[in-house]
C-alpha cells in the first residue's frame, strides 16, 4: 500500500493538472502512459457542470490507466500512485498540513471546481515540488495558477495548441507565463517520469500576495483589508454577488477579485457579463411581451381615446420587443472569442 504525504515525509513532487473542454479524452491519454507504481500523486480538475456526479470521468480514468483514481475528500490523505478529480461544483486544494481540501466556496473563473485555486494551493503547500499542467480547454482558467507554481519555483508544462482539442487555455498559457515544457499529450509521460527523478529546483519563499489570495480562496479571509492589499478597486461590480472588484496588481493575464472570494481573468468576466446581459434581456423580453399583450386586449375591449393610446403603446413595446431580439440574436456570447489576441 503506498504511504500517505505528511509532515514527516514529505513528497519528492507533486502533479496538478487542469483542463476543461476535451478534458475527458486529453486525462486518458496522459494517465495511459503512467505505470501503477507512479510515486508521486496527481490532483486534476475537469470543469464539469455543477449537477454533474463526476462519476463518468471518474469511471473512464480507471479503466484506461493503471493508477487509482478516486473523488477528493475533505480532509483526505495524498498518496502517492493515487489520481484524485474534484468533486463537482466543489474546489478541489490543499490545506496547510498538506491534506485534501474540498470547499464549496465562491466561484474563480466562472468555475467551479477552478483550476486557479488548486494550483495556488499546491504552490503554498509544497512550493518548488509542484509540477502544474494545462491541457485543452476554453478560456484562460489556470493561468493565473500556473504563475504562481512558476512564482514558487516549480515547473510548468502546457499541451501543445495543435495537439489540444480547444487550444485557447494552452494557448492563454503560453501567452502570459514561461512554461518549462510545451508538448503534446503523447511525450507527457516520459517527461513526467524525467522531471520526477530529479530533486526539486531551489527552494523560493511564498509571495505575500499569494499567500493572501491562497487563504480567500480557503475561506480563511474575506475581509476588505486583505483584497485592498492585493490592488485598486474599480468601478464596476461582480456578476457573482453583486460587491464591488479589485483588479489585482502585477497579474497577467489581468485579474479582479472581490472581498467574498469570486476571481475572475478579464475574459472570463467579459464572458460572466455576457451572460448576466443576455438573462436580463431575456427577462425584459417577456415583460414587454406581456405588456403589448396587455394592452392589445385593453384595446379590443375599450373604445375611443383609451383604446387609441392603448394601440400605441403596444406598438411602441413591439419596437423594443424587435430591439431586444436583434440584440439576442447578435453573437456576443461570451465564448472563447472574448479571449484578448
Amino acid at each position: 500500500m503506498n504511504s500517505p504525504i505528511n509532515k514527516t515525509q514529505s513528497a519528492t513532487h507533486i502533479i496538478v493538472i487542469g483542463t476543461s473542454a476535451g478534458g475527458l479524452s486529453a486525462v486518458k491519454k496522459l494517465i495511459y502512459q503512467l505505470q501503477e507504481d507512479f510515486p508521486v500523486p496527481i490532483l486534476v480538475v475537469q470543469h464539469i457542470s455543477p449537477d454533474a456526479s463526476g462519476n463518468v470521468l471518474l469511471d473512464a480514468l480507471n479503466q484506461s490507466g493503471n493508477l487509482k483514481c478516486e473523488h477528493a475528500i475533505n480532509g483526505g490523505l495524498i498518496k502517492p500512485g493515487h489520481l484524485y478529480l474534484a468533486p463537482s461544483d466543489h474546489h478541489l486544494m490543499i490545506d496547510e498540513d498538506q491534506k485534501l481540501l474540498v470547499t464549496k466556496g465562491a466561484a474563480e473563473n466562472r468555475s467551479r471546481p477552478g483550476i486557479d485555486p488548486l494550483f495556488r494551493s499546491a504552490a503554498v503547500a509544497f512550493r518548488n515540488k509542484v509540477i502544474g499542467i494545462i491541457l485543452t480547454g476554453y478560456l484562460d482558467d489556470g493561468v493565473a495558477g500556473l504563475e504562481v507554481i512558476k512564482r514558487c519555483g516549480g515547473i510548468c508544462i502546457v499541451q501543445a495548441p495543435e495537439d489540444a482539442e480547444y487550444p485557447d487555455m494552452p494557448k492563454n498559457a503560453l501567452r502570459h507565463v514561461k512554461v518549462d515544457h510545451c508538448l503534446p499529450i503523447s511525450e507527457m509521460g516520459g517527461l513526467l517520469y524525467q522531471l520526477i527523478s530529479r530533486k526539486p529546483g531551489k527552494l523560493k519563499p511564498i509571495p505575500k500576495d499569494i499567500l493572501v489570495e491562497a487563504k480567500i480562496a480557503q475561506r480563511v479571509l474575506s475581509d476588505l483589508p486583505s483584497v485592498d492589499a492585493l490592488g485598486d478597486q474599480v468601478p464596476f461590480n461582480c456578476p457573482g454577488c453583486g460587491g464591488v472588484l479589485w483588479k489585482v496588481n502585477n497579474s497577467s493575464p489581468t485579474r479582479f477579485r472581490c472581498h467574498t472570494g469570486h476571481a475572475y481573468t478579464e475574459s472570463s468576466l467579459l464572458a460572466e457579463q455576457t451572460m448576466k446581459i443576455e438573462e436580463t434581456m431575456w427577462t425584459a423580453l417577456r415583460m414587454f411581451e406581456e405588456r403589448k399583450n396587455l394592452l392589445t386586449t385593453m384595446a379590443e375591449t375599450h373604445g375611443g381615446s383609451t383604446a387609441k393610446s392603448a394601440l400605441e403603446r403596444a406598438e411602441l413595446s413591439g419596437v423594443h420587443i424587435n430591439r431586444i431580439k436583434a440584440i439576442l440574436k447578435s453573437n456576443d456570447k461570451g465564448t472563447s472569442k472574448d479571449v484578448p489576441g
